[in-house]
């Protein structure tokens, strides 16, 4: 995250849950996945409930692509499954958070059907993000 400015208060790389994913994602309601490349890590992203929102919203959480590996549609490949998985949790809404700057990521959800919101949902914690996206499942 550090290639967007990303990092420190207000940001999801300094989510508590980061320091054991395993245990937070391993759960009914959650899931996460990791991209590989041989023995290298390139892509990642997961869901879950949506703190502070209701049992029928997830949120798209710590989605994050090499920039090499962006544009060659891994990106919408997860995208696409953790809908997936959402719709057997069944989630009725899909939310996220980003930023402006990270373009790539703001066109993949809004041609995927997001829909960008005037403010936040829920109470992430991310006061550093700037775009918020729902869909509806």
């Amino acid at each position: 995250m550090t290639e967007f400015r990303a990092v420190g208060a207000g940001y999801s790389i300094g989510d508590l849950e980061v320091d054991d994913m395993y245990g937070n994602y391993r759960n009914k309601r959650s899931c996460y996945y990791v991209i590989t490349s041989g023995d290298r890590v390139v892509g990642c992203g997961g869901l879950g409930p949506l703190d502070g929102g209701n049992k029928f919203t997830c949120e798209i959480r710590k989605m994050f692509f090499l920039r090499e590996t962006r544009g060659v549609g891994l990106g919408r490949r997860l995208l696409l499954l953790l809908l997936d998985e959402a719709r057997t949790r069944d989630y009725k809404k899909c939310y996220l958070e980003t930023l402006d700057r990270m373009w790539q990521a703001n066109e993949l959800y809004q041609k995927n059907g997001f829909q960008l919101l005037e403010k936040p949902m829920g109470t992430t914690g991310h006061g550093s993000c700037d775009r918020w996206y729902l869909l509806h499942l």
